[in-house]
């Protein structure tokens, strides 16, 4: 017996206490989960209700936030759940900034929506995100606006497996379009979306006809027969290579794909009749200093000289920063190095990015295309307040229950390495080239202000960039697309072309 009870405790690892963060239903209902069966023991609630403190739910005390510090060091707790699944962006973002401080991992319950279409359970508890931190509530959605570029309509999004487009695709599913036409050039990527989609269209019982087509955008007759074939009436041009440092080492093929990519969509848009067509674009379009920037500048341009010719297409372009937790952003690399135990690199202490959640950025640009009229104009998504990076990486380091390693604190866990500015990175980006946009009937869309374009001729400059790129001639890529950069504004010397017709014993074409 002696034997059995020594193995017996060596054996069963001890539940970790931990404190659940809300006393109402979810955190009622997380600590009966967790009761029976799990590796958390909840010894007390804390609640901001002061009606609920100092009473006693389901077998255990409810405390005030106030009282966190103390009670942290005298249970010995490292985590504490946060059980608000419904309440307020705002009322989740002022919590966790109180928690920030103390050293202990926040979990969460599942989402309110998980829980109630029954994907999860309330004990699977999940990271704390740093969009659960920054994000802001969503205004209200004009449906009026949702609904007319997609209801009933068939619906097509290029690049519709990346971070945007993936998310564009799960947000318009549920506005009843017809058809939804999936162009993605990974086969993984489109996989994984067209099932996501399937799933949500047999959970709601949506009848859509998804189309997944594997393919690039730099394949002229591809975009043109699959905007021809299956009738669409909206295009959301969301494919692009949008990495600066990758892009500025492959110019040819960011030029390729970005620029020429644009072209062809549009092109097939303007001559099979589309609606509305609506480009993805970045605040690093303005005042580029980058391949990719420039690129997606050239982009802008070209949807506006597209408007420029009378068609049944309204074009138009929204413009916006960094989304959190996209591929390629500073989020999931950060969570990486923490998770490795550092150092956390950063570029540099003084750097800003604008940030803004992947819903909420998909559903402005549904809204946003809604509202164009056929200019060509450019979109701008209000964005808050630009972010220091080194503050974002602070907060990443207090949310996983760890300290940085600094000179105010020699003992911390993580350390944070300065590596300096990359080629092509600016200290801030900016979302205008003025001072400000025009106000929409949204609060958080604006209309940018529009300088002349000079006049050009934009079919030989696809030409002339096809050309370049086919022979890979990456100075003569990156003068075109200085040159197309350079005409978005009318100077007093005029227009002067470029001829590009030797070099490297090639012809590459002349721009008029």
């Amino acid at each position: 017996m002696l034997v059995r009870a020594y193995l017996h405790n060596k054996l069963i690892k001890p539940k970790e206490k931990v404190v659940i963060y809300g006393a109402g239903h979810a955190g009622v209902q997380l600590a009966i989960a967790l009761s029976q069966g799990s590796d958390y023991q909840p010894v007390l609630y804390v609640d901001d209700d002061k009606r609920k403190q100092g009473s006693i739910v389901q077998g255990l005390h409810v405390y005030s936030p106030a009282e966190l510090d103390e009670l942290i060091k005298d249970y010995k707790v490292k985590k504490v759940l946060l059980a608000i699944s419904d309440a307020p962006q705002s009322t989740k973002r002022l919590i966790l900034r109180f928690l920030e401080p103390f050293p202990v991992e926040v979990l969460k319950i599942p989402s309110f929506t998980d829980l109630i279409e029954g994907k999860s359970k309330i004990q699977e508890l999940r990271s704390v995100e740093i969009e659960d931190l920054l994000g802001r509530d969503c205004v209200e959605p004009d449906m009026d606006l949702m609904l007319s570029c997609a209801q009933n309509k068939n619906v097509m999004v290029t690049g519709a497996g990346g971070s945007i487009g993936s998310e564009l695709c799960r947000q318009l599913v549920r506005l009843a379009p017809i058809k939804l036409v999936l162009l993605e050039q990974s086969e993984f990527a489109l996989y994984e979306i067209t099932k996501a989609l399937s799933e949500i269209c047999a959970l709601r019982n949506l009848q859509v006809d998804l189309v997944p087509v594997l393919g690039s955008v730099t394949n002229k007759d591809l975009i043109g027969s699959v905007v021809a074939n299956y009738g669409i009436h909206t295009l959301y041009h969301a494919a692009a290579y949008k990495h600066v440092p990758i892009v500025e080492r492959n110019a040819i093929e960011g030029a390729k794909n970005n620029v020429l990519g644009t072209y062809y969509a549009a092109l097939a848009a303007r001559t099979h009749g589309v609606e509305k067509f609506v480009l993805i674009s970045t605040d690093k379009a303005v005042k580029p200093v980058n391949v990719m920037g420039q690129t997606k500048r050239a982009a802008e341009i070209i949807v506006r000289k597209m408007a420029e010719k009378p068609s049944q297409t309204t074009f138009c372009s929204v413009r916006f920063g960094n989304v959190l937790g996209s591929s390629g952003s500073v989020v999931p690399l950060f969570r990486d190095q923490i998770k490795r135990g550092g150092p956390v690199t950063v570029t540099h202490p003084d750097v800003t990015r604008f940030f803004m959640t992947i819903p909420e950025a998909a559903q402005l640009v549904i809204q946003a295309g809604g509202m164009a009229d056929g200019d060509g104009e450019v979109f701008v998504l209000d964005m808050g307040t630009p972010i220091k990076i080194k503050d974002l990486a602070y907060k990443m380091v207090h949310l996983m229950g760890l300290d940085v390693k600094d000179e105010d604190n020699p003992d911390g866990n993580i350390e944070i390495v300065y590596t300096g500015l990359r080629q092509g990175e600016k200290l801030h980006e900016q979302l205008f080239d003025e001072d400000d946009g025009f106000g929409t009937s949204h609060s958080r869309i604006w209309r940018a202000r529009q300088s002349r374009m000079r006049d050009f001729n934009m079919e030989s400059y696809a030409v002339a960039l096809l050309k370049a790129c086919e022979a890979q001639l990456e100075e003569v890529v990156k003068k075109l697309l200085l040159q197309i950069v350079d005409s978005d504004a009318v100077q007093d010397q005029g227009y002067q072309n470029v001829a590009l017709t030797q070099y490297q014993g090639n012809v590459v074409g002349l721009v008029k």
